[in-house]
């Protein structure tokens, strides 16, 4: 899905598809089939061969999309006349995961960094008082989907079950933002979530089960109906920490500082997706799932020295706030259709 100019004021969404070869569609839809009857050493070992392949067939749009440098027609630029926007973010997929939260934010509090928090509410026991350090520390946090069991999006009826119980976190929690597990999204159902953003989206990452780039760096909005409701979409732009470090086991940050450099160079959102389960914090032997922690405080370090004056270190539910309100003012305008697909 590439973002078109239509006039000086106005964009509409439109569609682009990664294309593979119908063996390696087939593979990919066998393997997410039988996935939950996989061992999970087995289930990384496979991914393993199915990303390798990818990237070498997908080089010519991944890390990079080319298409996705462009903004909107209209696009005011990020406020306080900054370069780029800089949003980190976290997935907590286990309860391991949320042990590790505070450990986490106290490194990025170290760099003078926020960022958001995305808890799965029927998977583990969601803690109140990670919430709360989190919370009063001027961190955010979101809901991640529900269960986290790849159901979400089966049929309609699933998902208005799920997305009652969704919304009820949220206002318990008072969350703004939501992401898929996984990835998977339907941008039209996702319009039953009481939500300001969703960011379950992404400029160009073959590598996901349902890898539907929406070839942007910007984020947009998603219009519900001719009343002008709807909600802000937030795609992320720097490759998951899974991927690179687990998956293709990358041992630095380099694609993180070549894609990074690119997106600042058109003025986009960086947004970055980490997660903690996978974070090794204490310098004791890796685990299978783990990388460094140093890599991400490399990365941290680099954008704060590299990129210092340059950038709007905001929260996502902060830059959707800011995103709605150009679409409000009609400084954008959207005309976006077709959504059901995406």
């Amino acid at each position: 899905m590439g973002i078109q100019p239509m006039t000086t004021t106005a964009y509409t969404l439109t569609y682009k598809h990664v294309s593979f070869g119908g063996a390696v569609k087939s593979i990919q839809t066998i393997f997410y089939a039988v996935k939950p009857l996989i061992p999970r050493r087995l289930q990384i070992a496979l991914r393993r061969e199915i990303v390798r392949y990818k990237r070498s067939v997908c080089a010519n749009i991944w890390p990079i999309d080319p298409q996705a440098g462009t903004p909107p027609a209209g696009w005011p630029g990020w406020p306080h006349g900054k370069k780029f926007a800089l949003v980190l973010t976290h997935d907590v997929e286990r309860s391991h995961g949320q042990d590790q939260c505070q450990q986490l934010a106290t490194l990025e509090q170290r760099f003078g960094f926020r960022s958001s928090f995305n808890f799965v509410p029927d998977r583990y026991k969601v803690s109140p008082d990670i919430r709360h350090f989190l919370t009063s520390n001027g961190f955010e946090v979101g809901v991640h989907g529900l269960k986290h069991d790849g159901k979400l999006y089966k049929n309609r009826k699933i998902f208005l079950s799920r997305a009652a119980r969704i919304n009820e976190y949220i206002a318990q929690w008072g969350a703004v933002g939501f992401r898929s597990p996984l990835m998977h999204h339907n941008l039209a159902w996702i319009h039953d979530l009481n939500i300001l953003y969703d960011a379950s989206t992404f400029d160009t990452d073959p590598f996901e089960p349902q890898p539907d780039g929406v070839s942007t760096i910007f984020p947009f909005w998603v219009r519900k109906d001719s009343e002008g409701k709807g909600y802000v979409e937030l795609p992320y732009t720097l490759p998951q920490d899974f991927t690179l470090f687990i998956l293709l086991q990358e041992k630095n940050i380099d694609i993180w500082k070549k894609k990074l450099a690119w997106i600042a160079e058109r003025g986009g959102m960086v947004l970055l997706n980490t997660h903690p389960d996978y974070m090794h914090f204490d310098g004791s032997k890796l685990g299978r799932e783990e990388y460094p922690a140093e890599y991400y405080a490399a990365f941290l370090a680099h954008v704060k020295h590299t990129y210092e004056g340059q950038y709007w270190a905001v929260l996502p539910g902060q830059l959707a706030r800011f995103v709605k309100s150009i679409f409000d003012c009609g400084v954008v305008a959207d005309n976006s259709r077709g959504l059901a697909s995406l």
